[in-house]
């Protein structure tokens, strides 16, 4: 029996207690009590079906037409994100006519909003063409370029310290391109070592006692080398110029930062390490915010 068998009329029913039922049955229904009891005005056949079967009948056909509708093209409840024109209101706040239907391209997605988590997770996402974007949803690390060496390294992002747009962004910890990031010093720090055998963000110490203790450190790590190694590093270091901002970060053991790449599309964070004038500017814009 379907839903639309079940008759309108059912004021009598369950007001005279089992047997009353003159709709439903000649023998009458010991369930009628029960049927008023629920939202869905409910009727029983002879055969004495309970009001849980009949409900869920009415529930799936309810399901059948919901699906119908929306393979049909029917305007549902469920909204897309739209970029064009066409399916919006006028700036005028009046409405237009919507002459053709949605299009696959004109769609729009969902920010991925990055998050910094060490449960990494990327998502592959079909676009037009066939091709592919790689949503990030958790990353942790990416590739950092040294721009005055030429250097890049695989390093670990500690922190999100300022992002222009939207301070919320340092809140919730979010990875967007030029997004301000404290990076790990340490993969660096090894470089220039074994580049230039000089340790950076070593603290300078002043006195006689320093400097012998630098002498002696000299000559330990001169024993270590070959004389070819010797003659390479010191032609590196005639040139070797590290600026002090720099070396006052190694010390502190976090870079500065800035993400070049778009991890919502390509799926990775990467960047630049931070120097010269545009690490002065985000030092005082730091500043001035610790400040208030």
């Amino acid at each position: 029996m379907s839903v639309s068998e079940i008759p309108s009329d059912l004021s009598d029913v369950g007001r005279k207690g089992p047997g009353a039922c003159q709709h439903a049955c000649s023998a009458g229904c010991e369930y009628v009590s029960e049927c008023l009891s629920g939202a869905a005005p409910l009727w029983f056949a002879s055969r004495g079906r309970r009001v849980s079967e009949l409900a869920q009948a009415a529930s799936v056909q309810w399901e059948q037409s919901q699906l119908f509708s929306r393979r049909s093209g029917e305007k549902s409840g469920v909204m897309g994100i739209s970029r064009d024109s066409l399916h919006k209101r006028r700036l005028t706040g009046g409405k237009q006519k919507k002459w053709r239907k949605k299009r696959k391209f004109e769609l729009g997605r969902q920010p991925a909003n990055t998050k910094l988590s060490s449960n990494v997770t990327v998502r592959r996402v079909r676009v037009r063409g066939g091709n592919f974007k790689f949503r990030a949803l958790r990353l942790d690390a990416g590739n950092f370029s040294w721009g005055s060496e030429a250097v890049t390294r695989k390093t670990r992002v500690l922190d999100v310290v300022y992002n222009a747009s939207n301070n919320e962004l340092v809140r919730t910890q979010t990875l967007v391109k030029s997004a301000i990031v404290q990076v790990d010093a340490t993969p660096f720090k090894q470089y220039y070592a074994q580049h230039y055998g000089v340790e950076a963000g070593l603290k300078k110490k002043t006195g006689a006692a320093a400097a012998a203790e630098e002498e002696k450190k000299a000559a330990e790590e001169a024993k270590k080398h070959s004389n070819h190694v010797e003659r390479k590093l010191k032609q590196r270091n005639q040139n070797r110029k590290l600026d002090e901002a720099l070396d006052a970060q190694f010390a502190g053991g976090r870079l500065l930062a800035a993400i070049s790449s778009r991890p919502g599309q390509c799926g990775r964070v990467d960047g630049y390490i931070l120097e010269g004038k545009e690490l002065e500017f985000y030092q005082r814009k730091l500043q001035k915010k610790k400040g208030k």
